[in-house]
């Protein structure tokens, strides 16, 4: 079994997430898994370095699929980019050692999340940006970025009930403004479900002055997610990097 790992990007806005289910084929691992399957004769699975919700788009996402024969990375690129949706194409495929894994060997990861704050959304970034028409204290947000670097247990930043593993490390958080648009962009470990999108709807809360960016040691500290900020959608967000 020869080992490929492949960079993907996606318009995920039409697309119920990057995982398969058992209820829908509307998935991206569904269709890169079919794609596949239609040049190689045979079922194959496509391991991602994690899930993005639906809606959620990707820039660099990574996965590793295993195959019995040897293909040429560019040919085996343009077979794929052949079968695949406009909205999802294959960037690079890579041979690479049988032991890597695309979630298991991944070292962290790089989010961005789009906001437009003007009055009316742009007619050409609408549907890749969080259209929030107010004005947003940059410094504030900025400010509060110092109480979210570093290992903590973001318990309160994810909708996901069930897991017990909720520590987590964030590197660093970036917030620029370009004009009347602002990108957060995320760099950690990992990633709780719905995480980068609570974190988004926090930090917005602050530039608002809805919320008090030095009570976030209390927020983090409670491990309740009732006291965090609203869950941004989905439309804004893109995984852009995996890092290895």
């Amino acid at each position: 079994m020869r080992n490929y790992k492949l960079t993907i990007a996606y318009d995920g806005s039409r697309y119920q997430g990057w995982q398969r289910q058992a209820t829908t084929d509307n998935t991206i691992q569904y269709i890169m898994e079919w794609s596949l399957g239609r040049i190689v004769g045979y079922r194959v699975q496509v391991d991602g370095s994690g899930r993005t919700d639906s809606g959620v788009h990707a820039r660099g996402q990574v996965a590793s699929v295993k195959l019995s024969g040897l293909y040429d990375p560019a040919e085996l690129k343009a077979a794929l980019n052949r079968y695949l949706p406009e909205d999802i194409r294959v960037l690079k495929v890579e041979l690479v050692k049988n032991n890597f894994h695309a979630r298991k060997s991944a070292k962290g990861k790089k989010y961005e999340y789009y906001i437009d704050c003007r009055e009316k959304p742009d007619v050409f970034s609408r549907r890749y940006c969080y259209h929030y028409p107010e004005k947003l204290d940059i410094e504030a947000m900025r400010d509060a970025v110092k109480y979210l670097i570093g290992v903590k247990n973001f318990a309160s930043f994810t909708d996901n009930k069930e897991t017990n593993d909720t520590v987590r490390r964030i590197y660093n958080i970036k917030i620029v403004r370009s004009g009347e648009k602002v990108r957060i962009t995320y760099y950690g470990s990992g990633f709780l479900y719905h995480m980068v999108r609570i974190l988004t709807g926090t930090l917005i809360e602050i530039g608002t002055g809805r919320r008090d960016a030095s009570k976030l040691p209390v927020v983090i500290a409670a491990e309740d997610r009732s006291l965090a900020g609203f869950l941004a959608p989905a439309r804004g967000l893109f995984l852009r990097k995996v890092y290895y």
